[in-house]
């Protein structure tokens, strides 16, 4: 049971997860044809139960400022499709080449590894195609910022460029803190940077509300690998849906080898606190995104 939320929260956050589900049921449908093998392993990356915390992210940002729920809910969803192609990819043999996702097998196990290719490239390419739609936004004006903000937060200079130093880190030659913190504010940090990034842009926020909300999302994103190299520790591997303790069997560093189980967990309570603190302005409005923090901190999955 998670503690420190209200009780509303988990049924809040369970009914996003829900719909974005569904949206992705109708924006990635079943297929007949050559390409049907493509469309089921696309699906099983990205219907598979998860707790879709970046497109909550996005719903609950972008309702704090008024935006329309439809171009909401295509947003996050544009955001869930990136997220699922990274995790396809992040799982394949040449990068993570783990087994189980989310309590099942891996797309590349489920069908081979050229299928698991094509279905994370399909579903970038997904997400691209969802952003610039006029049904996310009449504007083309603000679909293209949002295109914008959706291949920097993807790229070389975002979630790729992570998982380049995350396969090619060299600790020895630099600090190894600061190398990991930013290979983690790239690899994990940038979406859930961008999905704060999304609400806030469809809401039409003022520059210093952005400011705050990256801030927020900056802090969240780097708590949340933090406790997730915790898990990779301490978690248990039935709960997690997929195995544990595969740094330290591969001889990788990550924040509990740099900084130890307390240290790690010192680190954690400071960037939810400084998360919190950059929601000050916004009052009661932000309550939802509160208590996201707290989720995230006493996650065990």
């Amino acid at each position: 049971m998670i503690s420190n939320l209200d009780p509303d929260f988990e049924q809040r956050l369970n009914e996003v997860a829900d719909r974005i589900t569904v949206a992705l049921d109708q924006l990635i449908p079943p297929a007949s044809g050559p390409e049907a093998q493509l469309m089921r392993a696309m699906r099983h990356g990205a219907l598979s139960k998860g707790k879709r915390l970046r497109p909550f992210i996005t719903i609950e940002v972008g309702r704090m400022f008024g935006a329309q729920e439809k171009s909401l809910l295509r947003g996050a969803a544009a955001v869930e499709c990136m997220h699922a192609y990274s995790l396809i990819h992040d799982d394949l043999p040449c990068m993570d080449d783990d087994d189980y996702r989310r309590g099942q097998p891996t797309v590349h196990k489920a069908f081979d590894e050229a299928t698991a290719l094509l279905a994370g490239d399909a579903l970038q390419a997904l997400a691209f195609e969802i952003m610039v739609s006029p049904e996310t936004h009449r504007d083309a004006l603000m679909r293209c910022k949002l295109v914008e903000r959706l291949a920097l937060a993807a790229g070389a200079r975002g979630m790729v460029g992570g998982q380049m130093i995350d396969m090619y880190p060299a600790l020895d030659d630099e600090e190894p803190l600061q190398v990991m913190t930013r290979m983690q504010r790239l690899k994990t940090g940038a979406l859930i940077t961008l999905a704060g990034e999304v609400g806030a842009l469809l809401g039409g926020a003022l520059d210093s509300e952005r400011h705050a909300i990256s801030g927020y999302t900056n802090d969240l994103g780097l708590a949340f690998q933090i406790v997730d190299d915790l898990l990779d520790v301490e978690g248990d591997p039935g709960i997690l849906g997929k195995a544990t303790a595969k740094d330290v069997a591969a001889g990788k560093k990550n924040f509990v080898s740099l900084l130890g189980v307390e240290g790690a967990q010192d680190r954690v309570r400071y960037l939810a606190a400084q998360a919190k603190q950059h929601l000050a302005s916004f009052g009661s409005r932000a309550s939802s995104l509160l208590h996201t923090v707290d989720f995230v901190l006493n996650r065990r999955h």
